[in-house]
């Protein structure tokens, strides 16, 4: 089972080939031999992502063009024909222009098991892109073409007379090696011997016909990973004592707030993490963007949010990428997924200044402190204690005031990065072996590039 799948609400839905966006396009030509390079045996997580003019020159272009101003990125320049597109969400088809970007072929240093991508986009109102990926097994086989996300920043909410698709995953993906469970490639049976040793993206932009919009994608990426099946892992030594000056939201205020967003607040934690950190760095929504709130509502910057994370097939927020893409709609900031090795990852990062969104799962008495357990909560690393203990912001907190924690480093380095874990029942479930979410400006100090690099995020 995915480490994904213990997120994932709606799994096993078949999805028809006629429903998928880019199947009318054209093919693109077959991948070209990865360059020969065997996965290093002590690395677990590879980062790969496309940002620079070189970069995207180094993909294949059909019908798209390179912006290096004021930041280097992919725009639909010439529609290669349209495609009709039958949104499961709304129940409209409508007909799309159509653009693609196809990536070189990246041989990763791990032999992997996941592959999670993530994006930076804009999506003017009118336009939106599709993410997919092509792995390569062991045995030179490949996957077929998986759709990892069709996304766009805005909603129909916003205005309901224009086209506009709702942003979602696609479940039922599948090949009988592998499956996709929301925003991960997984393969199904790790301990057999095919694993993913290669892969390729694949950006598809769509546009209203007959317009000059265009979305932008300014940052495109994938982490593979090959973390071993572990209950337990290794103690790190504590080496920082800093706290990071975070703003502090509680998604359990928020509890019954627009339950067409999985429900209200209650199941806000991504979200509400990722607004806690994007206003550490100073970007929040303007009075006219959260003019549609509730003005009884605190907080309305966390309904924000929720709203605009929420995918539709998963019927939550909590997708992984599509927070990263949230928090890169913001000037000037960009938004990864990926996993750390342990806490003294986390710890360079915060001594760069850098907060780390984590996700974890644990029962009630696996995290003393917490007062609660999860199969799936996302929160915010701010800092460490003078012994080592991690400080967190954790929105599963009944008020604002109460979201400062301090966690037992032991504790806490467990139950976020161990990929296997027993469940009130006692059965074996996942868990997600150091998933968190990046957030950082477009041009890092000198400090946060190197902290960042030393994570493999570049």
């Amino acid at each position: 089972m995915s480490r994904r799948r213990m997120l994932t609400t709606a799994a096993g839905v078949a999805v028809a080939a006629a429903t998928t966006a880019g199947a009318a396009a054209s093919t693109p030509p077959a991948a070209p031999a990865a360059r020969p390079r065997p996965p290093r045996a002590d690395r677990q997580v590879d980062n790969r992502f496309w940002t620079t003019p070189k970069d995207w020159a180094a993909g294949t272009a059909d019908g798209t063009r390179t912006v290096a101003r004021p930041r280097a990125g992919v725009e639909l320049a010439r529609p290669l024909g349209t495609v009709s597109y039958a949104d499961p969400h709304t129940g409209r088809t409508s007909t799309w222009e159509y653009a693609r970007w196809t990536g070189p072929v990246h041989r990763p240093a791990v032999a992997a098991t996941e592959v999670i991508a993530s994006w930076n986009a804009r999506t003017p109102v009118g336009t939106w892109i599709q993410v997919e990926v092509e792995g390569r097994y062991t045995d030179g086989t490949r996957t077929p073409w998986y759709v990892l996300g069709r996304w766009t920043s805005g909603d129909d909410r916003e205005d309901p007379g224009a086209p506009v698709i709702r942003r979602t995953s696609v479940d039922g993906q599948r090949d009988g090696t592998s499956s996709v469970w929301t925003d991960t490639v997984a393969i199904d049976d790790t301990a057999a011997p095919q694993r993913l040793t290669a892969y390729r993206l694949r950006l598809t932009l769509y546009r209203a016909p007959g317009t000059a919009l265009t979305p932008t994608v300014w940052r495109l990426g994938a982490m593979a990973s090959a973390v071993p099946d572990r209950f337990t892992v290794p103690a790190s030594t504590p080496g920082l004592a800093r706290e990071l000056a975070v703003p502090r939201y509680s998604q359990e205020i928020h509890k019954g707030q627009y339950p067409e967003y999985d429900n209200g607040g209650e199941a806000w934690c991504s979200p509400t993490s990722s607004q806690m950190v994007l206003e550490y760095w100073g970007r929040e929504p303007t009075a006219d963007q959260l003019a549609w709130v509730d003005p009884s509502y605190a907080d309305p910057q966390v309904c924000h949010a929720a709203r605009f994370t929420y995918d539709h097939q998963y019927g939550g927020c909590g997708n992984w990428p599509f927070n990263a893409a949230y928090a890169a709609t913001y000037p000037d900031t960009q938004g990864v997924v990926t996993r750390l090795a342990s806490l003294t990852e986390a710890e360079r990062l915060i001594a760069a200044g850098i907060p780390v969104i984590t996700s974890q799962s644990f029962l009630k008495e696996e995290l003393t402190g917490a007062g609660y357990g999860t199969a799936g909560h996302l929160m915010t690393v701010i800092g460490f204690t003078a012994d080592g203990d991690v400080v967190a912001n954790d929105p599963a907190s009944p008020s604002n005031a109460a979201v400062r924690r301090v966690y037992r480093r032991r504790e806490f380095e467990n139950v976020w990065l161990r990929t296997k874990r027993r469940n009130a029942a006692g059965n074996v479930v996942p868990g997600t072996g150091g998933v968190c979410y990046l957030y950082f400006p477009l041009r890092p100090t000198k400090a946060q590039l190197a902290a960042l690099a030393s994570v493999g995020v570049r």
